[in-house]
């Protein structure tokens, strides 16, 4: 989940509710996909432009339009005049550095949303912004890229299960909501599992790719972090009733939603912690090695100390020193030498210093 600082100086100067672009997804081709049903009816369509979806808004239902990529401002525009969306509301969607929030226009409500998905081939989090608009009879939700996770809402929706095709935008909206926040916990099993894994590496050997691996999770737990801490807020602002399009009915299962969040919340804390504990773990394996690597050095050079200094007294170039011509000279020397040093071997197993 790389964050990347995108560049907003093309919108210096212009006036608010000013719709620019401000993404990396630069060549998304936008694609919309309109789901028109009631307790009934279910009805599809890929949408070509903006007059056949005024022709799905005239018809009696709820309209659920999701739109992937948003790159063309232009038709975004004209979609926004259509459902007569505040100013503000498409100048927030085009703008993929939103923090998740609710903001509520009278008509409309409008959500942002944080979306992860984990990348198992490049084994990495990838961050999407999600925007969703709730009326009184349609949904809108945008997002930068296709593909989503509301698969599951989308079946429920085709084949009658459960209540949402009785009920209105807000429990659809919800609905969405508890996508996203399930997805959540696909991550965080993701997270669970490398961790686990970095546990049992550093119990074996610690590397200096393993702090690596550790910074890197410690990095996309906090971008994790930010995603769902303001979400709580939206989903206690919604749950609280501070718009009218959200029925206490829904606010019963957005409760349920704020608890994952709460759950969520605690666990990626107790993640943080144990990253942290490795990395302490991680300091004090490299500290004890290099203690060790400085005993055997320090044991090394003390028991050469006095071999060097027999070496040095016996090899100063004195014309008279009589234990340089005694014919057992050299082999006592020797023998001398090596008793020192295992005498000092000895003496330094018996101290368990080595």
């Amino acid at each position: 989940m790389p964050h990347t600082s995108r560049k907003r100086s093309k919108k210096s100067g212009l006036p608010p509710g000013t719709p620019v672009y401000v993404g990396e997804r630069k060549h998304e081709r936008t694609q919309i996909a309109a789901i028109l049903f009631n307790e009934e009816h279910v009805a599809e369509k890929a949408v070509q432009n903006v007059e056949e979806l005024s022709a799905l808004k005239g018809q009696a239902g709820l309209l659920w339009v999701n739109l992937d990529g948003l790159t063309d401002v232009p038709l975004l525009e004209s979609i926004g005049k259509l459902f007569e969306l505040h100013p503000l509301v498409l100048e927030d969607i085009v703008n993929t550095e939103q923090r998740p929030k609710f903001e509520d226009y009278g008509s409309h409500a409008y959500i942002v949303l944080k979306q992860l998905m984990y990348d198992a081939a490049a084994k990495q989090v990838i961050e999407e912004q999600i925007s969703v608009v709730v009326g009184s009879d349609f949904l809108l939700s945008f997002g930068e890229r296709e593909g989503d996770v509301f698969d599951p809402v989308r079946e429920r929706i085709r084949f009658g299960k459960g209540r949402i095709r009785r009920m209105g935008p807000d429990y659809l909206g919800y609905s969405l909501l508890d996508a996203v926040v399930d997805n959540y916990f696909v991550v965080l099993e993701y997270f669970g599992e490398q961790i686990e894994d970095l546990e049992d590496r550093i119990l074996d050997k610690a590397t200096q790719t393993l702090m690596h691996d550790v910074y890197r999770l410690r990095r996309e737990l906090l971008n994790l972090r930010r995603a769902v801490w303001p979400l709580r807020e939206v989903i206690a602002a919604l749950e609280r009733g501070e718009t009218p399009l959200f029925q206490s009915e829904t606010a019963v299962y957005l409760r349920d939603v704020y608890d994952h969040t709460v759950q969520m919340m605690d666990t990626i804390e107790s993640y943080r912690d144990i990253l942290t504990s490795m990395l302490d773990v991680y300091l004090s394996a490299v500290s004890y090695r290099m203690n060790v690597v400085m005993k055997v050095l320090t044991v090394i050079s003390t028991i050469f100390l006095p071999l060097t200094f027999l070496a040095g007294v016996w090899g100063m170039n004195f014309k008279h020193m009589p234990e340089t011509k005694w014919i057992w000279g050299y082999p006592l020397a020797l023998a001398l030498m090596f008793g020192i040093g295992a005498w000092m071997l000895w003496f330094f197993k018996k101290r368990k210093w080595m």
